[in-house]
């Protein structure tokens, strides 16, 4: 069994913030957990999934966030316990549901946890969703270690039950993938079953239900404010001797404005928000009377610092604040200790201490550019394409592993913004130009978000081609199973849901299934459909090489060298096809054999018959 399930109470154990959410769940009495895979919040449910049935929790990869959020409605509105993980974006698509039920509210505890992505490690945007509790009226925690993440989870299902209103916790990047010493407690199991009591004037929001449940939430929020401001989540931090100057911070934030504090020897209060919304008025407004000048740091928007200069205003409280309107710190990527610490030297006129040499010269370390894996069918994909388009055709993109198709050799990605979105955008794009239009999704892409413009595509007859990429996984984020995939949560059965069936369902007529290990046919087949009316359809098919390990006849990879006598240097391999498992040193093509994967597709890419299948 995995250890945040088998952890015995009282024992400190290595978690990242992502487990120790997903333990804190666990020990909460979760009964339903749900999620869409989705950078950097993936772990919470891979760690779930893992052990769901030993736990007896009911747990799900769903098809999107918008559905996850929805099952779990209906779970913690039947009066059971119910997490909902899914990175910042992710609360995009399940904001619909989310504040309409922040009317509604809820019996079981509920909370949906956010993990932020500043500075976009591997999101298309760095959305502060924290105004997604301001929009909504929704309570808000945020942890800033991996302690904390367990403490805020737990505390935020008693939260949700004592004000019946769902609880955000949000995390970001540097929280959710850091790792710390967890002290853990006993797994309660809760209630898995319970029977949904009727009550149509507060669960059916038509017009007039909606209206009187907005009171109730507002009133809620008051209670909320209350609560924060005794809330033990919110902490006081005392360096040095104050002199009457202090910091608020929340979050990731917290931990550079420590580090930066004590290395520049302040002596500075620092007001610590893991409670942070409803902003704990009081708890707030005291602090900013004992202090004649007061710093707030916080990553992205200066949301917390533009609430607390409105309650100074509005106490007509004296005190200096400072913060991202007055230039100290950026409003957009991730802070660090060598930015926060130019803050704060600047705010204090500070000029004891040092930070470490090592935090300076952090954008002096070296990038790594992702890649397309060795043997990852879509590098094949996109060298047939560019190969039958010639490169003259306008490429829609999607969001997924072959997003990487942007880079050369291949150049593949024109346009893209959304999950789902390759599939709208390629009908715009059609419309205005003469150029073919060739948009790529993936199979978990499709089934998420792609659908709807498929049928919107079919309906007003746009031409173009939309490959599906069907690796048979949702790979980009751990391999997860998604609606097509045969196998689901370990110890479940699922069905799957044929894209071939759902693509005809939309009202496609031209469709066609390829390998894309096959290089002429899918070369061919994408002529043939750049030549049809309307939408036409190719699913390319093949598995995910990280999780195929050996071919369809259970035959051991068959490696691939160059022959260095038949090469002729021509550089196609490397300069039209990509795979990281080939090389080119001192004008010197060679495959690596312990990357290579053994899918065979350089050879048929090479034109003058060098790379051969090793013995």
């Amino acid at each position: 069994m995995e250890r945040i399930l088998e952890a015995a109470p009282g024992t400190r154990v290595l978690l990242l913030g992502n487990e120790a959410i997903a333990r804190a769940a666990l020990e909460a009495g979760v009964a339903v957990a749900t999620t869409y895979p989705g950078t950097p919040a993936s772990e919470i449910g891979d760690a779930l999934a893992r052990v769901a049935k030993d736990a007896g929790i009911y747990f799900e990869y769903s098809t999107n966030e918008m559905v996850a959020t929805e099952v779990a409605i209906g779970a913690a509105t039947s009066g059971v316990r119910a997490l909902v993980s899914m990175k910042h974006v992710g609360l995009n698509v399940a904001a619909d549901a989310l504040m309409t039920f922040a009317y509604t509210g809820t019996r079981g505890g509920f909370v949906l946890v956010t993990a932020d992505d500043p500075s976009c490690h591997s999101s298309q945007n760095e959305q502060d969703n924290r105004y997604f509790a301001l929009l909504g009226g929704i309570p808000l925690l945020e942890p800033s270690s991996p302690q904390e993440c367990y403490d805020m989870t737990k505390e935020a299902f008693e939260l949700s039950e004592k004000l019946e209103l769902p609880v955000i916790v949000r995390t970001t990047t540097r929280v959710s993938h850091v790792r710390g010493a967890v002290t853990v407690g006993e797994v309660k199991p809760g209630p898995k079953k319970n029977e949904f009591v009727k009550d149509p004037k507060r669960f059916v929001t038509v017009p007039a239900v909606a209206k009187e449940r907005h009171l109730v939430l507002l009133q809620r929020l008051v209670e909320a404010d209350k609560l924060a401001s005794r809330s033990a989540l919110n902490k006081v931090f005392r360096l040095g001797r104050s002199r009457r100057k202090g910091i608020i911070t929340s979050s990731a934030a917290f931990n550079y404005v420590m580090d930066a504090a004590k290395a520049l020897e302040l002596s500075v209060d620092v007001l610590k928000l893991g409670f942070s919304h409803p902003l704990p008025s009081t708890l707030v407004s005291d602090f900013l009377k004992g202090h004649d000048m007061v710093v707030v740091v916080e990553e992205l928007e200066p949301i917390l610092e533009t609430s607390v200069r409105a309650l100074a205003q509005h106490d007509g409280i004296p005190s200096r604040i400072l913060g991202k309107a007055d230039g100290l710190f950026p409003r957009a990527h991730e802070l660090n200790q060598r930015l926060v610490s130019s803050g704060l030297t600047r705010a204090f006129k500070a000029s004891g201490g040092s930070l470490r040499k090592a935090a300076e010269e952090h954008d002096e370390l070296p990038l790594r550019p992702p890649v397309l894996c060795a043997g990852c069918p879509h590098s094949a994909t996109y060298f047939a394409v560019n190969k039958a388009t010639n490169r003259k055709a306008i490429f829609a993109s999607d969001i997924g592993c072959y997003t990487l198709g942007l880079e050369p050799p291949y150049s593949a990605a024109d346009l893209l913004v959304c999950m789902g979105s390759s599939v709208g955008t390629a009908g715009g794009l059609a419309k205005v130009n003469d150029q073919p239009v060739i948009a790529f999704i993936g199979d978990s892409t499709f089934f998420h978000a792609g659908i709807p413009g498929l049928i919107n595509a079919v309906h007003h007859r746009h031409k173009f081609l939309l490959m599906i990429l069907d690796n048979r996984t949702t790979a980009m984020t751990g391999h997860q199973p998604h609606p097509g995939s045969d196998r689901g949560v370990p110890g479940t059965e699922v069905t799957a849901v044929e894209i071939e069936d759902v693509v005809r369902g939309c009202g496609v007529k031209w469709l066609r299934v390829v390998d894309p290990y096959d290089i002429k046919l899918t070369t061919d087949t994408v002529k043939e459909a750049l030549k049809q009316e309307g939408v036409s359809v190719i699913v390319a098919r093949r598995e995910c090489a990280l999780i195929a390990g050996r071919d369809d006849t259970g035959a051991i990879i068959r490696k691939h060298y160059i022959d260095q006598e038949l090469c002729k240097k021509c550089r196609t391999c490397v300069d039209k096809f990509q795979c990281p498992a080939i090389s080119s040193i001192d004008k010197v093509q060679a495959i690596d054999d312990a990357l290579c994967a053994g899918c065979g597709v350089c050879a048929q890419v090479c034109p003058h018959d060098a790379i051969k299948e090793a013995k």
